[in-house]
């Protein structure tokens, strides 16, 4: 078992930067995690980086989203740079704690509101 909790989150300007993080405790997960959930429509995929650190993200976010991890601070990373409205979500950080499974535990959420 895993306990995320992000923080990071907020209002920002079309164009701005904000960095979310999500602290792990408990066993270190395969994979991580960033989902968003945007007013009115469905959970989508974000971003994710594996133990080995390799990366992947929704092409939505690409070139604009980075995630990163410190493993010693066993806290992961989502620099949101050149922010859009179309970016407003609730963004909840996600693990997948066991080798062949998806995302199976998830953090409460943080809000990000992105204005024009």
């Amino acid at each position: 078992q895993v306990q995320l909790v992000e923080s990071g989150g907020g209002l920002v300007q079309a164009g701005g930067s904000l960095r979310l993080s999500c602290v792990v405790s408990g066993r270190s997960p395969y994979s991580m995690g960033w989902f968003r959930q945007p007013p009115g429509k469905e959970r989508e995929f974000v971003a994710g980086i594996t133990r080995g650190g390799s990366t992947n993200y929704a092409d939505s976010v690409t070139g604009r989203f980075t995630i990163s991890r410190d493993n010693a601070k066993n806290t992961v990373y989502l620099q949101m740079d050149s922010l859009k409205p179309e970016d407003t979500a609730v963004y909840v950080c996600a693990a997948r704690t066991r080798l062949l499974g998806t995302y199976d535990s998830w953090g409460q959420g943080t809000q990000v509101t992105v204005s024009s």
